[in-house]
């Protein structure tokens, strides 16, 4: 009996022992970043499955809380986004609502495998990439998993209508709105964002995506342009974020022009600064002629809001203008003018030159096109409606594991026959 307690005491030890190692070797290979490793005050569970050793939570369910928005259409961008990039089965991600005294918020969980030796590292792998931010651990219920699926599949089935309107045919005043989450959602997952490469763009507010967002439909309008390639454009230029590029980058000239900075002179030519600018990051060169071609358009600009009206005078100085906007438009509608409507060949000579388009630019932008367009069209079917207010519950006093599904949800979605002209 002495012999069977030792060796059952030695077995608890160790486990015990492999969850501290577990936290210290988790912890030794994700540093410098901060994680919440906190685990219930109970020990978990070392089991050996199969061949595998296991540590486990004492819990039905285990979830990773990886986001929080306030903004729906943030969080399903995001739910969306890391369905595609979080390495679980789509089925394990989850999108969930609850309320709060400042209103809905929204919840991103990945339902993990209850094994912490393997999900740990993955959670850390994931926020090393800026995936997700951070994680929480949320050991939960079987009934309240069931109902974080019910309400899942309720957005899906919000955000994925069978029917919509084209991008072309929707009104202004209906693409605002996710137009903004959409560039929002875009400048905060650029990849120099999410890994903290220097230097680190600053992501737009929500603010700064409403006002840029208006000035696209605005200039869209105007030019008469393809929402989703000018979107595709600012994508693949800088995802909307105001960064200077190519800073050494440069060109040799016949002669200077006024406002050149002059780095080398040689007999017969100059070599002069051509750094790209702004959201659209246009360049020096190119800027000179947009404005040579605004000089020479017939359009009423009077038409367009002041701000986004070019002066008569050429101005470098326009690195948080928003007549950079109106400049970036203005190019492609000429481009577009002349290659006769080939959209592949006048994106790509925004990149490159009429003589020489850059078609592997043009696919970026086609691939970036198509997701914008996809899902402006899926957001805009739901005309300003919110999800969470609409169709998951009938209070405004949701508590996590306080209702069943049968209470939270109120009848699904139907969806609303909107046929495309």
């Amino acid at each position: 009996m002495r012999r069977k307690s030792s060796l059952a005491l030695l077995m608890l030890l160790a486990g015990t022992g492999g969850v501290v190692s577990l936290y210290a070797w988790v912890s030794y290979r994700t540093r410098p970043l901060k994680m919440n490793l906190a685990l219930p005050p109970a020990l978990p569970v070392v089991k050996v499955e199969g061949n595998a050793l296991a540590v486990q939570l004492r819990t039905d369910a285990l979830l990773a809380q990886v986001g929080e928005y306030n903004s729906e259409l943030e969080a399903y961008l995001h739910f969306e986004y890391l369905k595609s990039h979080s390495g679980l089965g789509s089925s394990r991600v989850l999108l969930t609502v609850r309320n709060s005294d400042a209103g809905p918020r929204y919840e991103i969980f990945l339902v993990l495998d209850n094994n912490l030796l393997s999900d740990f590292p993955f959670l850390g792998r994931l926020k090393a990439k800026g995936y997700i931010p951070d994680f929480k651990l949320d050991p939960i219920t079987f009934e309240r998993l069931a109902r974080s699926r019910l309400e899942t599949s309720v957005f899906l089935g919000s955000y994925n209508p069978t029917t919509t309107l084209r991008l072309a045919d929707l009104p202004a005043s209906r693409l605002i709105q996710p137009l903004a989450s959409f560039l929002l959602f875009k400048s905060r997952t650029d990849r120099r964002v999410r890994e903290r490469i220097k230097p680190v763009p600053t992501p737009l507010s929500m603010g700064q995506a409403t006002a840029l967002a208006t000035d696209i439909l605005d200039v869209v309008h105007f030019y008469d342009l393809p929402l989703d390639v000018f979107l595709g454009i600012g994508a693949m230029e800088n995802d909307y974020m105001n960064v200077r590029g190519d800073l050494a980058h440069s060109i040799w000239k016949h002669h200077a022009q006024r406002g050149d900075i002059i780095l080398r002179r040689s007999r017969n030519r100059v070599l002069v600064s051509d750094y790209a600018m702004g959201v659209w990051q246009i360049t020096r060169e190119t800027l000179r002629q947009a404005h040579a071609l605004y000089l020479k358009d017939k359009r009423d600009y009077s038409i367009l809001p002041p701000r986004l009206r070019p002066s008569r005078h050429l101005s470098f100085d326009l690195d948080n203008s928003e007549v950079l906007t109106t400049y970036a438009g203005l190019l492609l509608r000429h481009l577009l003018d002349k290659t006769d409507g080939d959209i592949p060949k006048a994106v790509g000579a925004y990149n490159g030159s009429l003589q020489k388009p850059n078609y592997q630019y043009a696919a970026g932008v086609e691939a970036v096109a198509l997701y914008a367009r996809d899902f402006l069209e899926r957001a805009a079917h739901l005309d300003g409606l919110s999800v969470a207010k609409s169709w998951l519950g009938r209070s405004s006093t949701l508590q996590r594991g306080k209702q069943p599904a049968s209470d939270v949800l109120s009848d699904p979605p139907k969806t609303r026959k909107v046929s495309p002209e």
